[in-house]
């Protein structure tokens, strides 16, 4: 398939106006289901470095019952392990210097249709899907327009059996998508959801051509970003809609403090009401009662139970066996996650008879810093450098309370998983953590990112441990919060319906 129906070397005038609500075009046809293309760079099935393969990996399912959602990931060497022969549907060719490759479609065995990216030399590398010891890969600019070029193909036709109604794209490496097809002048129903700003896939200007990215579109009103080409802003700026990942998030990220730069054309978009924040979920088998996972299974109440899961971790710790308090920390080790506060606060919990437990990864500050405090107390805190999902899994059953003091946090997962076993997250009010930690209720809050207020928080949770009676209604308060994934994909159905400008499915190909 020619993306443009044009040699690659044709001038194109870009199309500027962002995208408005559509309403039927002139060989629309009407379905019963939309069929929805789930574009991201990573998926929880074969890969993840984050939250965001975790949603890639449920809220496409979530979505099944009411559309006819695909995934289109690339075709990474775990994807590929996992999958050794996958049939191809169709030959995308390349585009400037973006390559050509071919698409792949594979089945889950729960009937989840996967769209595979097949080019072994953009995507079958070791490392993450990002990067390797030696950083970010160098040609990600061309890697991950592939990636939104093959989202703009199939919403045209690229595979003759099957056509996307509307782009669900995820993340700065999904987000050309909608501005490749504006540059062509087409209008597509497409929404991107921003997963963190933080990461707004930034290249130098001299990458325009070997993109396919029309000079006149490197300005302000396109994907200009102070002298660079951001693949974020291309997308926040040329969707339909822009969503993020809790309400509070999309707040804040329209400040200037938090807005990365991108703070006023995120405000236009929320005055145009095209920005929503919808809070992420977690699936079904963050369930104490169910998880294999767990040393003991246990429910609200169990407190026997939750107490075994303890005991396991120490012993796999190598800790003093102790009644008292155990505090986890489940993150990247990552100065956004508050790892040095939690750091500082560590000598207080042990003064105070506490324990902590670590598992994860990241700056070799914070990992040096950490086993440093598990030398000094070998009997009171645990350090695996690594990541393990079983060991994760265990320490939310057995601690009892949470550190995550994030600087910032779009939604944050870790945190509905320890309400979920009865761990209480201890938390800054921020982003998604501001919306689903109540403090007293469920965890405890604080209001900024100082170690003076996150050790005072850390303090009424030594303080309500040995109040065994409240201790135990705030787990169960905390174990009875419902973050399954049908209210968010509830917010995406109504979001869709708005993005198609009315109730009936436009369905349109171009020839």
């Amino acid at each position: 398939m020619t993306f443009w129906g044009r040699s690659a070397g044709e001038s194109r005038e870009p199309y500027h106006e962002p995208c408005p609500d559509y309403g039927p075009l002139p060989d629309s046809r009407t379905s019963l289901r939309s069929r929805v293309l789930f574009a991201t760079p990573e998926m929880a099935d074969f890969v993840k470095t984050g939250g965001l393969g975790e949603v890639a990996g449920a809220l496409p399912r979530a979505l099944r019952r009411d559309f006819d959602v695909r995934v289109l990931i690339p075709g990474y060497r775990q994807v590929r392990a996992a999958h050794p022969d996958i049939p191809v549907v169709a030959r995308l060719d390349g585009f400037a210097q973006v390559p050509p490759c071919d698409l792949g479609l594979i089945e889950t065995a729960d009937g989840l249709r996967i769209y595979v990216l097949l080019n072994s030399e953009l995507f079958e590398r070791d490392g993450t899907p990002y990067g390797d010891a030696g950083g970010d890969f160098a040609d990600n600019d061309l890697r991950f327009a592939r990636l939104g070029l093959a989202a703009a193909e199939l919403a045209l036709g690229a595979d003759p059996e099957w056509a996307a109604d509307l782009l669900h794209l995820n993340d700065w490496q999904a987000a050309l998508a909608p501005a490749y097809l504006a540059w062509r002048g087409l209008r597509v129903p497409s929404v991107l959801t921003i997963h963190n700003l933080a990461y707004q896939g930034l290249f130098p200007q001299g990458n325009l051509a070997r993109l396919g990215v029309p000079d006149g579109a490197f300005q302000m009103n396109g994907v200009e970003f102070y002298g660079q080409l951001s693949f974020l802003k291309a997308g926040i700026y040329y969707a339909s809609h822009v969503t993020t990942v809790s309400e509070t998030y999309a707040r804040e990220i329209q400040t200037p403090d938090m807005g990365c730069g991108l703070d006023g054309l995120l405000r236009t978009r929320a005055a145009q009401g095209r920005l929503a924040g919808i809070l992420n979920g977690i699936d079904e088998s963050w369930d104490p009662r169910t998880d294999p996972h767990l040393a003991t299974r246990f429910e609200a109440d169990d407190w026997k139970g939750k107490r075994a899961n303890a005991e396991a971790v120490r012993q796999h710790f190598g800790l003093a066996v102790t009644r008292g308090p155990l505090f986890a920390i489940v993150s990247r080790l990552v100065h956004q996650k508050g790892i040095d506060l939690s750091i500082q606060a560590a000598e207080t919990i042990v003064a105070e008879g506490g324990q902590m437990v670590v598992i994860g990864q990241g700056e070799g500050r914070f990992e040096s810093a950490l086993r440093g405090l598990a030398r000094r107390h070998p009997d009171s805190v645990g350090v695996h450098v690594g990541f393990a999902e079983s060991e994760a899994r265990r320490m939310f059953a057995g601690s009892d309370f949470l550190l995550m003091p994030s600087r910032f946090e779009p939604c944050g997962l870790a945190q509905m998983y320890a309400q979920r076993f009865g761990s209480l997250p201890i938390v800054r009010r921020t982003g998604g953590l501001a919306d689903t930690v109540e403090d007293g209720v469920t965890g405890f809050t604080f209001a900024d990112g100082q170690e003076a207020g996150f050790l005072g928080a850390v303090r009424r949770a030594l303080d309500t441990f040995g109040q065994k009676r409240r201790l135990n209604a705030m787990r169960r308060n905390a174990m009875a919060r419902d973050f399954g994934w049908d209210g968010a994909a509830a917010n995406y159905a109504a979001l869709y319906t708005r993005a198609f400008g009315n109730n009936a499915v436009q369905r349109w190909r171009v020839a």
